[in-house]
């Protein structure tokens, strides 16, 4: 078959489309919200019945799953997962939106309203891009599943298990996953990972209450000071973590990996100004091997002793610092709590190594596959723009879900545009880069179909 047919369909609909985007948009499905949340489900599972995608909600312990399939009649044809959440971040604060969050508006090439970008716009091309290619061809060149999240603001705790519990039902060749936004150079993103996380808590007691700086300076410790000398203690000058066997499990970099790394757009005078910083690292293989393949280990925030208004001359008596680490293929985070915890009682064993949130694992696909280059062809194709390819993301996504869970290669193709305002009053989604999602998703059956 020719795709233009397809195309030409998606462009006679995209006011249609837009509605719906609308439609989904309105449904206030905030995570903490069940009521709005089984709400978007139902209004979901009808919407994908309507598109010709057989779907049904499946409980969890925690907010509705939405899962919908497509069978193609090759009885040879690959199964590709998507998978997308529907459940939104809350809007506050009101008062600094132009435009009510949950009443759409269309202003300047955009559709403002919190949801648009993240994720109900994104996972919406999905939806349309099956729609179209049945409307125009009655079948589907691949099996099509398509999963929806009802928590993944909230870090999902549903899904793993979930995951675990119905792999056949998940069964799948590919996972695909539209989120967050496109490069900042306009131009379309292909991901194939992401780092995890694991945070973690420092926390001493040196005293049973502050004491006077004067009367007893100088002969009891001091809290603060010592939470500092720790930490200190934990990496080098040049930020290079000294805990012992932190990088043992560190993937080498493969060469293929270097030419993705070469080909990358870096402009570091105009990355510094949008961190917000006088420099960044200006080799290029440098800056792109530390944020993409080596793990970091970060103070999130440092709490001891008076910080309020004026003076008050004490020795602090507690001291709590909130840390994290990216964990990068192929580091166990509770091999690297381990070596954490070893380090810090070597140190001064007085200090309390605490763990409460779950850990996010490493993730990465090789982009090398066969089926990996398909995709990046056919978002080429449907952007009609190169996309940028990414080895694995900086950030944290719970990618693990699908590589590890599943044991399938996990892609990731953001729709929203740069400037989507996610999680941030003014939320939107540019109308082009949704109508591009949709070609780009259609673009992708298409070439996975006929491999």
């Amino acid at each position: 078959m020719e795709m233009k047919k397809v195309h030409d369909f998606i462009i006679n609909s995209e006011h249609e489309y837009l509605e719906t985007l609308i439609d989904l948009v309105k449904i206030p499905s905030v995570s903490s919200d069940a009521h709005s949340v089984r709400n978007c489900a139902e209004y979901l599972v009808e919407l994908m019945n309507d598109c010709g995608i057989q779907s049904k909600i499946y409980e969890t312990k925690g907010q509705p799953l939405v899962i919908g399939e497509v069978t193609s009649p090759n009885p040879q044809a690959l199964t590709v997962l998507f998978y997308g959440h529907y459940d939104v971040q809350p809007p506050e604060p009101l008062e600094l939106w132009v435009s009510e969050p949950f009443n759409p508006e269309v202003r300047d090439g955009r559709l403002y309203g919190r949801g648009t970008g993240d994720n109900k716009g994104q996972f919406l091309a999905h939806i349309l891009a099956v729609k179209s290619y049945l409307s125009c061809e009655g079948s589907l060149p691949i099996n099509f599943k398509i999963i929806l999240d009802g928590e993944e603001e909230i870090g999902s705790p549903s899904l793993w298990p979930f995951v675990l519990e119905n792999k056949e039902l998940l069964k799948a060749d590919l996972v695909l996953t539209s989120d967050g936004p496109i490069h900042d150079s306009g131009a379309p993103m292909v991901v194939f990972g992401a780092r995890g996380v694991m945070n973690f808590e420092l926390k001493l007691k040196t005293a049973t209450t502050d004491n006077h700086s004067g009367n007893k300076g100088g002969v009891i410790p001091n809290a603060s000071w010592e939470m500092v000398k720790l930490l200190a203690s934990m990496i080098d000058e040049t930020g290079r973590a000294t805990i012992q066997g932190f990088y043992d499990q560190v993937l080498d970099i493969t060469e293929y990996e270097y030419d993705m790394i070469k080909a990358l757009p870096f402009e570091p005078n105009a990355l510094a100004k949008v961190y917000g910083v006088d420099k960044i690292i200006d080799d290029k293989e440098t800056f792109f091997k530390k944020l993409l393949f080596l793990p970091t280990l970060t103070i999130n925030g440092i709490n001891s002793g008076h910080i309020g208004q004026g003076t008050k001359n004490i020795i602090p008596c507690e001291a709590t610092a909130k840390m994290e680490v990216r964990l990068v293929l192929d580091q166990d985070p509770k091999d690297i709590l381990e070596k954490i915890k070893n380090h810090v009682k070597k140190f001064n064993p007085q200090v309390q190594v605490l763990k409460e949130e779950e850990d996010m694992l490493p993730s990465r696909t090789s982009a090398e596959l066969d089926i990996c280059q398909s995709v990046i062809q056919a978002v080429k194709i449907g952007f009609n723009q190169e996309p940028v390819v990414i080895p694995s993301m900086g950030g944290s996504l719970p990618d693990y879900v699908w590589t590890k869970g599943l044991g399938v290669p996990s892609i990731m193709i953001p729709y929203a545009n740069a400037d989507e305002a996610n999680h941030a009053p003014n939320e939107n989604m540019s109308i082009a880069c949704f109508i591009k999602g949709i070609h780009s998703t259609a673009q992708i059956i298409f070439e996975l179909g006929n491999n």
